[in-house]
């Protein structure tokens, strides 16, 4: 079967196989540049740890004294552990000489971050190339129709790229702090990835006021319409329709997976906001020793007399991680929403639907939206024959227009 039957054959116009097919090759060759680059970072993220990090324990490490004598060992091994001893200073952890706890922030910052942050993203993006060569992208199954419907209305449009646009930038900046040593400055120099890096972190900082603006907005426009309802559990236990290609189970406005995105992003995302401002503003707020108090008291064994530098390193380790997995997350939902499925790009890139596809993916929410839209076409009078828009009511409460 050549390539124009086999297209036509899976419901593909005659006229339009060509570029469906060059489409799939460019989706597929973008994914597997992405994984290709993923795993690059991987291979990348640093040297061992066993060469980078050496403890002083053994009398050749321990270092001379000022009368160039070397340390007792069992002090400087005590030292070395976190040991404390007798100050003036009324705060008792100024008797601590030296902070171990700072070569394991260390270690995970220049080390554990970037291997398993890379191996993350790397398995994201191959179980992405895996899952479209056996799925391939989700079709229209009736093919697209001559009707649209409103599906988002201009603020709520706004609103979603007002934050997608801003976790991009945040995105890039960030993966340039973890992983531009090691990558971006063997292959523009020290000086350009200096220049570079100093500029992303700036635009990186004030950016994040963007992205918090706009997870304001998607929690004041879309929490009404994703709380969890039974036609959830429907809806994942059938897996969304995604594993079989005439499966389509009922969703309203919001399906389960879109719910799980929507709560996974507000809430992984209020807390990465919250801590880039305490990294912004150093040594203002000191949320661990708190937070580990209240587990604490359910039953958890955590420090909390915590110093200042401690907190900010928590903090660090704690923005850090949940971004790398935020990333990863959000490369999925770029994923569905754009290679995916088929006419799913179109809901944000202009707010409107094709009727089809709001049947297949979102049936319940389709059918008042359809049958909303039919009573207001039989309440128009029928003896204007130069009508040419009718006024579309929407879910979100906004009118739109839709070319007859």
């Amino acid at each position: 079967m050549g390539l124009s039957n086999l297209a036509y054959a899976r419901g593909l116009p005659r006229t339009n196989w060509r570029r469906a097919i060059i489409a799939r090759a460019m989706s597929l060759a973008t994914i597997t540049f992405l994984s290709l680059v993923a795993a690059t970072l991987s291979s990348n993220a640093g040297t061992s740890e066993q060469d980078t990090v050496r403890i002083a324990q053994s009398t050749h490490d321990i270092p001379p004294n000022i009368e160039g004598t070397p340390w007792d060992p069992e002090m400087w091994r005590y030292l070395r552990g976190g040991g404390t001893g007798r100050t003036a200073v009324p705060d008792e952890r100024a008797g601590q000489l030296i902070q171990s706890s700072g070569e394991q922030w260390r270690l995970y910052r220049t080390q554990r971050l970037p291997r398993y942050g890379a191996w993350l993203l790397a398995g994201m993006c191959a179980l992405l190339v895996l899952f479209y060569v056996a799925r391939g992208r989700v079709r229209i199954e009736a093919g697209y129709s001559e009707a649209v419907v409103r599906r988002f209305s201009a603020i709520e449009c706004f609103a979603h790229w007002l934050l997608a646009l801003s976790f991009i930038i945040l995105a890039v900046t960030g993966l340039n702090i973890v992983y531009g040593s090691e990558v971006v400055k063997p292959l523009i120099g020290h000086t350009y990835f200096a220049a570079i890096t100093a500029y992303g972190k700036l635009l990186h900082d004030f950016t994040g006021f963007g992205f918090i603006a706009g997870l304001l907005l998607i929690v004041v426009l879309w929490v009404r319409d994703n709380w969890p309802d039974r036609t959830d559990w429907i809806w994942l236990m059938r897996g969304g329709g995604l594993l079989s290609a005439h499966d389509h189970p009922p969703a309203r406005r919001f399906n389960a997976g879109q719910k799980i995105i929507f709560w996974f992003v507000v809430l992984v995302g209020a807390s990465v906001s919250f801590s880039g401002i305490c990294l912004i503003f150093p040594f203002t707020f000191a949320p661990f020793g708190s937070t580990f108090a209240a587990l604490n008291f359910l039953g958890a064994d955590l420090p909390v007399n915590l110093s200042a530098v401690q907190e900010m390193q928590l903090t660090l380790i704690w923005h850090g991680g949940l971004g790398i997995i935020m990333i990863a997350v959000i490369i999925a939902h770029i994923y569905i929403g754009s290679i995916g499925v088929e006419g799913a790009f179109d809901a944000m890139a202009s707010g409107c639907v094709d009727e089809n596809w709001a049947r297949q993916h979102h049936s319940l929410w389709a059918q008042d939206q359809i049958a909303e839209k039919r009573q207001i076409l039989n309440d128009l009078p029928h003896d204007r024959s130069d009508l040419r828009t009718v006024t579309d009511s929407t879910a979100s409460g906004e009118s739109a227009r839709e070319t007859l």
